[in-house]
C-alpha cells in the first residue's frame, strides 16, 4: 500500500471510531487529516482533501477548536487562518476524556446526585428499587469520575503502568 492510500484509509477509519464514540464521523476526518499532516493546513485545503463543503469544514474546525484538539495559528502578513492538531496521542485520549467527561459524564452525576436526594418510604418496594438502582448508577458514575480524572492528571507511563498493575 502506498503512502496516500494508507492516509485515505486511516482517515476513513478515525472518522469511523469517532463516530462509534458518538463525535461527528466529518469531524473525526477532519482531526485525522490534520494528525497524519505535518504542517498546519488552511479551511481551503481540508475541504479540498477531504471534498467537504465550506460550511462543514467551518462548522467542524469550530467544534474541534472547541474540544481543544486543534489550534487556530496565523501567520504573519497572511489573512489566512491555518489549523494544527497536537500529534501527541496521549494528549489527545486525555483531552477527550476530558471533554467527553464535562459533556456526558458531569451532567448524568448531577442528576443523580439530585435523584439520590429523593425521599419515600423505606418499605416501599418501587422506592427501594428506586433507590438502590439510583445509588448503584451514581456510585460507578463517580469511579468513572475518578478514573477519568486519573487520567487527565496522569503521566502516560504512570497510568498505563497502573492499569496493568490491576489486570495482573
Amino acid at each position: 500500500m502506498e503512502l496516500p492510500e494508507a492516509r485515505q484509509k486511516f482517515i476513513e477509519a478515525w472518522g469511523k471510531l469517532g463516530s462509534e464514540w458518538g463525535i461527528n464521523r466529518t469531524m473525526a476526518q477532519v482531526h485525522a487529516l490534520l494528525l497524519l499532516t505535518p504542517d498546519a493546513l488552511t479551511t481551503e485545503e481540508i475541504m479540498e482533501q477531504l471534498s467537504i463543503s465550506r460550511g462543514n469544514a467551518n462548522m467542524t474546525l469550530r467544534d474541534l477548536i472547541g474540544w481543544g484538539l486543534i489550534e487556530k495559528q496565523h501567520r504573519p502578513g497572511e489573512r489566512k487562518e491555518y489549523f494544527y492538531a497536537d500529534k501527541d496521542v496521549w494528549n489527545i485520549a486525555r483531552q477527550v476524556a476530558k471533554e467527553r467527561r464535562k459533556r456526558e459524564l458531569d451532567p448524568v452525576i448531577k442528576i443523580l446526585d439530585e435523584l439520590s436526594k429523593v425521599k419515600g418510604e423505606a418499605k416501599d418496594p418501587a422506592f427501594k428499587t428506586f433507590n438502590k438502582t439510583v445509588t448503584d448508577i451514581n456510585k460507578l458514575a463517580k469511579n468513572v469520575d475518578k478514573t477519568f480524572e486519573t487520567m487527565i492528571k496522569a503521566d502516560e507511563s504512570w497510568f498505563w503502568g497502573s492499569i496493568l498493575k490491576i489486570f495482573k
